[in-house]
C-alpha cells in the first residue's frame, strides 16, 4: 500500500507531463524552415497579394525563423529590405520613415516578444520530456514499470481529450480562438496587423490554421503511440 501511494505521485506527474511534452515537441518540429515550404505549396495556400514569389516567401520566412531559433539579435530582421525597387505596400509604408524596409516597428517588437516567449515555453517542453524520461530510468530501476507505463497511457488519454477540445474550437470559432491564444501571450493589439504587413504576407491566417492542425495532429499521433504502449505493456 505504501508503494502504491509512493508511485501514484511521480505517476500523476507523468500524466500531466505527457501533453506538455507532446505539445511542445510538436512546436518545436514545426518551428524550423522546411514547414513553411512545405506550407506554401499547398494548393491552397494563398498567393501573395502585394507580390511576394514562392522564393521570396521562402527566402524570408527561412530568416524570420533563423532569428528565433538562434541568438541573432532583432537587427536581423531590421535590417532587411525590399528587393528589385519593391517598396511596403502604401497602408504599411504610412508607418515607416523608409519604405525599403521590410518589416515596420509593430512587427519588429511582435518578433521580440515572440522570441521571448519562445525562450519560456521550450525550455518547460524540454524539461517535460527529460522528467518523464529520468522517471522512466527510475521506474525501471525500481521495478513499477507497469505504474510508470499506464501513466504514460493515461497522458496520452488526456492529449487526446485535449486535441479533441482543440479540434472543435480551430473548426468552429477560429478567429475568436487564435485572438485568445494570442492574448494569453501578448498583451492585446500587440499582435495585430495589416494585411499588407510583411508578417501576414509570409504567415497570412491560412498559415495558422495549418499551422493548429499540423501541431495537433504530431501531438495526436504522439499521444496514441503512448496509449498503445501503455496498453500493451498492462496486457502483458
Amino acid at each position: 500500500m505504501k508503494n502504491r501511494i509512493f508511485h501514484s505521485i511521480p505517476s500523476i506527474l507523468i500524466t500531466l507531463l505527457v501533453p506538455i511534452a507532446l505539445i511542445l515537441g510538436a512546436v518545436r518540429i514545426v518551428l524550423n524552415p522546411w514547414y513553411p515550404r512545405l506550407e506554401y505549396r499547398t494548393p491552397w495556400f494563398p498567393a501573395d497579394e502585394y507580390g511576394f514569389t514562392r522564393a521570396e516567401r521562402d527566402y524570408y520566412a527561412r530568416i524570420a525563423i533563423e532569428y528565433l531559433n538562434t541568438n541573432q539579435d532583432i537587427h536581423l530582421l531590421m535590417d532587411l529590405r525590399f528587393t528589385n525597387g519593391q517598396t511596403a505596400p502604401p497602408m504599411s509604408c504610412l508607418e515607416m520613415t523608409d519604405c525599403n524596409l521590410m518589416y515596420n516597428e509593430r512587427e519588429l517588437q511582435h518578433m521580440i516578444d515572440v522570441k521571448y516567449v519562445l525562450g519560456i515555453v521550450l525550455p518547460v517542453g524540454y524539461a517535460a520530456i527529460g522528467v518523464i524520461i529520468l522517471l522512466g530510468l527510475w521506474a525501471w530501476k525500481r521495478e513499477w514499470r507497469r505504474d510508470y507505463l499506464s501513466a504514460v497511457g493515461r497522458g496520452g488519454w488526456l492529449m487526446i481529450s485535449i486535441l479533441i477540445t482543440l479540434i472543435v474550437l480551430v473548426i468552429s470559432v477560429f478567429d475568436w480562438f487564435f485572438t485568445k491564444f494570442h492574448n494569453v501571450f501578448f498583451s492585446s493589439g500587440t499582435w495585430q496587423f495589416y494585411t499588407s504587413d510583411t508578417l501576414i504576407r509570409l504567415f497570412p491566417e491560412r498559415f495558422w490554421m495549418d499551422t493548429f492542425i499540423i501541431v495537433g495532429g504530431i501531438a495526436g499521433l504522439g499521444g496514441i503511440v503512448l496509449i498503445l504502449i501503455g496498453r500493451r505493456r498492462k496486457n502483458k
